[in-house]
């Protein structure tokens, strides 16, 4: 089965790299790093570095707090961070920039592009983020020694079906030096399923959890809660995507009907998408500024649209309320727990199966709402902007919620101690 893995991995590659080399035409986010997508790249000092693998912007956020503990309690070890998109290593880059975190992109699964990856990195420990099963990967692993952690891992209900048809091919990947730290009882039953051994399975929590609000964040939220949005009663809805913004404009408008003077503040999901957003709110004759021009807000301006990057967190915290968008399309949703450890009363779509323990968390203890549409969403949002105690009673609530929760971070780091010998040497 490895062999015929190979043989489609050799056909998909063309076809991967093209599509980076179209969305670059558009994006120069995707110009860079398309040596390192092969396995090239400049050679790490040192061997036996700790190597984390966070494929995507989300899995970078779940990584942040993991990265910068691993990196104060090993300052004289390398430490490289790999992801797959430019948004990914853009807010890595942005992340850990004073801390000689090394970022670059991982490498494609193709037995060459990883050997050359394994050459000039040079792992003593490698840590996958959540779901990252990669035949090659994980066979040059083991080739030379190198103990694998799948940190926060997580099988979800929307994928499921799919690794269970690739049990076979899954199995042996699950064997050998690897620890799954699963997020869930659930997750780690299903790794078990998949042929996991029970020795190679624990529950040690998410990691999402132990999320650290970088002080920063805040004094730069309250900056622009008084300077930029001038105090005005204001939501975020973050990481939203294609089919979405049109049902929070809907909501928008609901909610402006009870609160004459709110605002909204819309972070779209993708840069690529920016321009697209902006339109939609022209046709509609929506007043809004592009948060990119730095215009100034008016007195009828109703949306602010944020077409910059790495600003999410402090227009959480500049807000009173938060939509965590993906989750009224079938994306699956995004991260309910940055506007929860914020203090904010949080709304999600029905669609939340990349992290559906976390939302029914929340929505258990009354710490965010799942709305199906823009009226409902309409409703809980004028709730929390006109009855001000409400919403901060709800978002203490979610905050709460967060610091119980707390854990996954010391475990994986008990983990990380067991695995990490000293002077390891994976060979070459």
């Amino acid at each position: 089965m490895r062999i015929l893995y190979n043989l489609l991995a050799y056909i998909a590659a063309p076809i991967a790299f093209a599509n980076v080399l179209w969305r670059g035409i558009r994006d120069p986010g995707y110009r860079d790093g398309y040596a390192e997508r092969f396995g090239f790249g400049a050679p790490v000092a040192g061997d036996g570095c700790i190597w984390v693998h966070a494929v995507s912007l989300g899995e970078v956020a779940a990584a942040t707090s993991l990265v910068r503990s691993m990196r104060e309690t090993y300052p004289d070890r390398p430490l490289v961070l790999t992801t797959a998109t430019p948004t990914g290593a853009k807010r890595a880059r942005e992340l850990f920039a004073e801390s000689g975190v090394s970022v670059r992109f991982g490498p494609y699964d193709l037995p060459g592009a990883v050997r050359r990856f394994f050459l000039n990195v040079k792992p003593g420990l490698a840590i996958f983020m959540e779901t990252e099963l990669w035949p090659n990967l994980y066979r040059e692993c083991d080739r030379r020694g190198v103990p694998r952690i799948i940190a926060s891992a997580r099988l979800s209900t929307r994928s499921w079906p799919r690794y269970r048809r690739l049990r076979g091919l899954i199995r042996p990947l699950l064997q050998g030096d690897l620890i799954i730290a699963a997020q869930s009882a659930d997750d780690a039953e299903r790794f078990r399923f998949l042929g996991a051994p029970e020795r190679n399975v624990l529950v040690a929590g998410n990691l999402k959890f132990d999320i650290q609000i970088d002080p920063k964040v805040l004094t730069r939220g309250e900056s622009l809660r008084t300077q930029y949005l001038q105090s005005r009663v204001a939501w975020t809805a973050g990481s939203t995507h294609a089919g979405e913004e049109e049902q929070l404009l809907d909501a928008h408008a609901l909610v402006r009907a009870a609160v004459p003077d709110a605002l909204l503040v819309l972070v779209p999901r993708h840069p690529n998408r920016f321009d697209s957003v902006a339109a939609l709110l022209t046709r509609r004759a929506i007043r809004f500024v592009r948060r990119s021009e730095g215009t100034v807000l008016l007195g009828d301006t109703e949306v602010v649209l944020v077409d910059t990057l790495g600003e999410l967190l402090s227009f959480y915290a500049a807000t009173n309320a938060a939509f965590v968008g993906g989750s009224l399309v079938p994306i699956g949703g995004h991260n309910l727990l940055e506007p929860a450890a914020l203090g904010l009363p949080v709304a999600t779509g029905p669609f939340t199966n990349n992290g559906p323990e976390v939302a029914k968390l929340l929505i258990k203890n009354n710490a965010a709402v799942c709305v199906n549409d823009a009226q409902q969403l309409a409703a809980a949002l004028s709730r929390w902007l006109t009855e001000p105690s409400e919403g901060v009673r709800t978002g203490s609530i979610a905050r709460s919620v967060v610091a119980a929760n707390r854990g996954a971070l010391q475990r994986i780091l008990a983990l990380v101690r067991s695995k990490l010998v000293p002077n390891t040497q994976t060979g070459s």
